[in-house]
């Protein structure tokens, strides 16, 4: 078994199949040795786990929850379009936008959900560059959307 989804599966955490995008996309693309993502958000099993505004919809520790689904998420689709999570050699940038109440200003709390757990799973390679945006609204409600640069061997 790969060390990463040892990882995983010592964790528990276990990938969805990915999704067919429900627009003119495609999940993940590959230039060079650089591998960009789609924007994700925070299903499980087809729904949503969460909907709504952190700050009002939702709490800090709520959004902080979808934040770390939005990124097995994205795992899964580096899992899909890699083949093998061992040839991450180190995620490059992440950019997140929270679907934040009027007022919210506390977007890098809630995307730690996602940043802790890329080290969890990846150590070193997992420490990126961040963007942690807020957003008045997001697609389908969803609080959390996040996209990944990832470098590959």
């Amino acid at each position: 078994m790969a060390k990463i989804e040892k990882i995983l599966e010592e964790k528990g955490i276990v990938l969805e199949k990915v999704p067919v995008p429900v627009a003119e996309y495609v999940p993940a693309k590959t230039v060079g040795n650089l591998v960009y993502t789609s924007g994700n958000d925070c299903r499980v099993n087809g729904k949503l786990k969460y909907t709504g505004k952190v700050g009002s919809d939702l709490t800090v520790e709520q959004g902080y929850d979808a934040a770390r689904q939005v990124m097995i998420n994205l795992i899964s689709v580096l899992k899909e379009h890699l083949g093998d999570l061992d040839r991450v050699k180190q995620v490059v940038k992440m950019l997140a936008f929270v679907n934040s109440a009027d007022g919210f200003v506390e977007q890098p709390y809630v995307i730690n959900g996602a940043s802790e757990l890329l080290v969890e799973i990846f150590g070193e390679k997992g420490k990126h560059a961040r963007s942690a945006i807020s957003a008045n609204e997001l697609p389908f409600d969803t609080p959390v959307e996040i996209e990944l640069i990832v470098e590959i061997e």
